[in-house]
C-alpha cells in the first residue's frame, strides 16, 4: 500500500497557514466589532481544524498548544469570556506562535528556539487566566448526552468502516486511532475483516479495514465524532454511549468483543501493528446523516470544485504553451508560404485553439490582490499601536487579478511603503488636531486596471512630503546641481535614490536611508514603475504600475529595415500612414498634428541607430502610457502577434528602451519595446513634454 504521508503533511501545512491567515482576519474583525458571532465561529473553526489535522500527523507541539487556544475560544463562543483588547492581543500572539510551530513542522521537525519556547510559556500562562472555571448552566435534557460532569468518564462503542479510497486520499486509518487515544483509552478493539476480497481481487492501494472499539473517555460525543472529520466522506461511523444505548445493539448481534487484552490492543495501535481478528463480523449500519454532517458534505462538495496544484507545474504549463504559440506561428507562416488554401485554413483553426489554450493557461495563474492586501491589516494595527497613532486601513479593488508571481513579489515593497507612510507620513494625534484634521489617520490601498497594466496606490492623509527639505538634502549630496530648477515631481522622486533620507531620527521602522531604492529596484525587476505625488498638509500617493503577467503578452509587430520589434498591444492606440510630404514635414518639426493634438514623434530607426535609408512611406504607431503619449515612426506594420517574453541576458540588461525578446514563427528574434522607459527617456532628453505633462504621467 502506497501512502504518501509526506505529501499529505505538506498539504496540511499549506492549509494550516491559510487557516491562520483567516483566523487573523477574523480576530481583527472581532476587534472592530466585538459582537460579531460569525467572526468568533470562524476563529474557533480555524483553531479546531488545525488541531485536528495536526493530531493526525502526530504533531504534538501544535496539538497541545492549540488545544489551550481552542479551549479559550470555546469559552468565548459560549459567552463565558468577554471580548476585550487583552484577549484579542493574546489570541493574535497565539496565532503567531502557532505559525512558528507549523514552520518548524514544515522544516521536518526540530525544536523551537529558546525565545520561542519562552513566549509559549508566557502565552500559556495568560491563556490559563481565561480558562478559569465559571458557573455552568444546568444542562437541559437534550444536552444531557453531550454534557457531563468534568472528569466523569463513560464507555463508548465506536464502529468504523473506512472507505476503499482512504489510502489514495493520503490518509492512514491508524493515525485516527492514535489521535483518538489523546481523548481517552481504547479498552478493547476488534479488527473487522469481512470486507476483504479474494486474493486475486486484492488491490494493494485499497482499504478493506473496519474496527469495533470500546473506548473510555470523559470527552463528549461531539468531541469524539470530530476526530473523524477528515475522513467522514470515506468512512461509516457509529458512536454510541454503551451505558445507555448498547442494549438495543447487543440484541441485534451487531456488537462483538475481542478476547485480546486491552493492554495488548493499545500497544498494537501505538505501533501500527494490528492483527486481524479471523472471525467474520457483520457490518454495522452507520447512521451519519445528521444535520452537521450534511453541512460538512455540502461544504466539501463546494470545495471539490477547486484543485490545489503545485505552482511549478503551472510554470511548466505556461512555458509549454509559450512554445506551442511559437510553433503555431511557424506553421502558419509555412502555410502562407506554400500558398495552400486547405493548409492555411487548418493552421488558422489550430492557431485559434492555441490562443484559447493560452488564455486559459494564463487565467490559471491570475489571483486576486485582496489576499495580499488583507495581510497588511495586522501590520497597520501593530505598527500604529507601536507608534501611538490611530490609523485606519481602507482597502478597495481587492478583486483585481494579476499574475501569482507578481503578487508574491510585490508584498515586500508594499510593506515598506506602508510602514514608511505610517512612520513619516501620518502625523501624531496632537499634530493632526493642530492642523484641523481628525485624530484618526487613514491609509488607502487601491488596485485597478489601466491600459493593460495594474495600478496599485498607497495613499495617506498625512503631512505630505517636505519639498524644500528634500531639495536641500539632495543639494548636500550632489544629486541636484546648484542653480538647477527641478520640478516638484523630480524632487519627490529623489527619495528613491540609494541612501537618501530626510528623517531627523532613526526608528525601528524607517529613517536609515535604506529601503526606498530597494522598493524601486524590486518593482523595476517586475517590469513596473513607481512614482509619487504629494500635497503639503494633505498627504502623499505612491503609484505602482505593473504588468498583468510576466510570461506572454499580445504584441504588435513593426519592422525597421530587416529588424522586427514588438510593441505591447495594450499600449497601441492607433496606426497612421505618413505620406512623403507629411513625413518630411514631421521630421523637420519633430511632431505630428494629430487632429489638432501635438503628437511628439520618436524615429525608432534613428533611436536604435539602424543603417540604411528609410522607407519612402513610413508609418506612425500612436502609443500611450499613463499620461505620456507619442508616435513611434517605423517602416512597416506587420500585425498582431502572441508574444512569448524571453528575458535578455546580463549583457543586455542595461539596454534602455528594450524590455525583452521573443521568437517569431520564422525562427528570427524580435526585441520587445519598453514603451514606458522609451517615452520617459525621450521626454527627458529631448524635452518634448512640459513639466506639467511629466508630472501628471509620473503621478500615474
Amino acid at each position: 500500500m502506497s501512502i504518501n504521508l509526506d505529501q499529505a503533511q505538506q498539504t496540511f501545512i499549506v492549509e494550516a497557514r491559510e487557516q491562520l491567515q483567516a483566523m487573523e482576519e477574523s480576530l481583527l474583525q472581532l476587534e472592530t466589532d466585538p459582537g460579531d458571532d460569525d467572526a468568533i465561529g470562524a476563529i474557533f473553526r480555524a483553531a479546531h481544524t488545525i488541531k485536528g489535522s495536526a493530531g493526525l500527523f502526530g504533531l504534538e507541539p501544535i496539538v497541545s498548544f492549540t488545544h489551550i487556544v481552542e479551549d479559550v475560544l470555546d469559552r468565548l463562543r459560549n459567552g463565558s469570556v468577554e471580548v476585550d483588547a487583552g484577549l484579542i492581543a493574546v489570541l493574535l500572539k497565539s496565532s503567531d506562535h502557532m505559525l512558528e510551530l507549523i514552520n518548524v513542522a514544515a522544516n521536518q521537525g526540530g525544536a523551537l528556539p529558546p525565545p520561542a519556547l519562552q513566549r509559549e510559556v508566557e502565552l500559556c500562562q495568560i491563556l490559563q487566566e481565561y480558562q478559569a472555571p465559571s458557573p455552568a448552566a444546568a444542562p437541559t435534557p437534550a444536552q444531557d448526552t453531550e454534557t457531563r460532569e468534568p472528569g466523569e468518564t463513560r464507555l463508548w462503542h465506536l464502529s468504523l468502516r473506512f472507505g476503499q479510497d482512504v489510502f489514495r486520499n493520503g490518509m492512514d486509518p491508524l493515525s485516527f486511532l492514535r489521535y483518538l487515544q489523546t481523548l481517552g483509552e481504547i479498552v478493547d478493539l476488534t479488527t473487522l475483516t469481512d470486507a476483504l476480497p479474494a486474493a486475486d481481487a486484492w488491490d494493494a492501494e485499497s482499504c478493506y479495514l473496519g474496527f469495533d472499539i470500546a473506548f473510555r473517555s470523559a470527552a463528549s460525543h461531539g468531541a469524539i465524532n470530530e476526530v473523524f472529520d477528515f475522513v467522514r466522506e470515506d468512512c461509516e461511523i457509529e458512536i454510541v454511549a454503551q451505558d445507555d444505548d448498547i442494549a438495543p445493539l447487543a440484541n441485534t448481534g451487531l456488537v462483538t468483543t475481542s478476547p485480546e487484552p486491552a493492554e495488548e490492543t493499545t500497544a498494537l495501535v501505538a505501533t501500527g501493528e494490528l492483527l486481524s481478528d479471523q472471525r467474520k463480523t457483520p457490518r454495522m449500519p452507520a447512521q451519519i446523516a445528521t444535520d452537521k454532517q450534511a453541512v460538512t458534505s455540502d461544504s466539501k462538495a463546494k470545495d471539490g470544485t477547486y484543485v490545489r496544484v503545485n505552482a511549478d507545474k503551472l510554470d511548466e504549463l505556461i512555458n509549454l504553451v509559450g512554445e506551442l504559440v511559437i510553433a503555431s506561428a511557424g506553421a502558419s507562416l509555412l502555410a502562407r508560404t506554400c500558398h495552400n488554401d486547405p493548409l492555411q485554413e487548418a493552421t488558422s483553426s489550430v492557431s485559434g485553439l492555441v490562443e484559447e489554450i493560452l488564455d486559459g493557461a494564463l487565467r490559471l495563474r491570475m489571483i486576486p490582490i485582496g489576499e495580499t492586501f488583507n495581510r497588511f491589516r495586522r501590520v497597520v494595527r501593530d505598527v500604529s499601536q507601536e507608534l501611538g497613532k490611530d490609523i485606519d486601513l481602507i482597502i478597495s479593488g481587492a478583486e483585481t487579478e494579476l499574475d501569482k508571481t507578481v503578487v508574491e513579489k510585490i508584498g515586500d515593497p508594499l510593506m515598506h511603503l506602508l510602514r514608511n507612510a505610517m512612520d513619516h507620513g501620518i502625523e501624531t494625534a496632537e499634530a493632526r488636531l493642530a492642523a484641523g484634521k481628525s485624530v484618526k489617520g487613514h491609509l488607502h490601498l487601491n488596485a485597478y486596471h489601466d491600459s493593460g497594466s495594474i495600478v496599485l496606490e498607497i495613499a495617506d492623509d498625512g503631512a505630505g512630503l517636505n519639498r524644500d527639505r528634500i531639495l536641500e538634502k539632495a543639494q548636500e549630496r550632489g544629486l541636484v546641481q546648484p542653480g538647477a530648477s527641478p520640478t516638484d515631481q523630480e524632487i519627490y522622486n529623489l527619495i528613491f535614490e540609494p541612501g537618501f533620507s530626510t528623517a531627523q531620527a532613526v526608528t525601528n521602522l524607517s529613517g536609515r536611508g535604506v529601503g526606498m531604492d530597494v522598493v524601486k529596484r524590486n518593482i523595476t525587476l517586475l517590469r513596473g514603475t513607481v512614482d509619487l505625488d504629494s500635497q503639503p498638509g494633505k498627504g502623499t500617493v505612491v503609484r505602482i504600475r505593473l504588468p498583468l503577467t510576466l510570461a506572454i503578452i499580445n504584441g504588435f509587430l513593426v519592422g525597421i529595415g530587416q529588424s522586427t520589434y514588438v510593441i505591447p498591444l495594450d499600449m497601441v492606440q492607433e496606426c497612421i500612414e505618413l505620406s512623403e510630404d507629411d513625413g518630411l514635414t514631421s521630421r523637420e518639426q519633430g511632431y505630428l498634428d494629430l487632429r489638432g493634438e501635438v503628437l511628439p514623434l520618436v524615429y525608432l530607426r534613428d533611436h536604435f541607430s539602424h543603417e540604411g535609408p528609410a522607407a519612402r512611406r513610413q508609418n506612425v504607431v500612436v502609443v500611450r502610457y499613463a499620461e505620456l503619449k507619442a508616435g513611434l515612426v517605423v517602416d512597416d506594420l506587420l500585425g498582431e502577434f502572441q508574444t512569448v517574453i524571453k528575458p535578455l541576458g546580463k549583457l543586455f540588461g542595461a539596454l534602455r528602451g528594450i524590455s525583452g525578446s521573443t521568437i517569431l514563427g520564422s525562427g528570427a528574434v524580435a526585441l520587445i519595446l519598453d514603451v514606458p522607459a522609451l517615452l520617459t527617456q525621450i521626454a527627458q532628453t529631448e524635452n518634448r513634454y512640459t513639466p506639467t505633462q511629466l508630472q501628471q504621467a509620473n503621478a500615474r
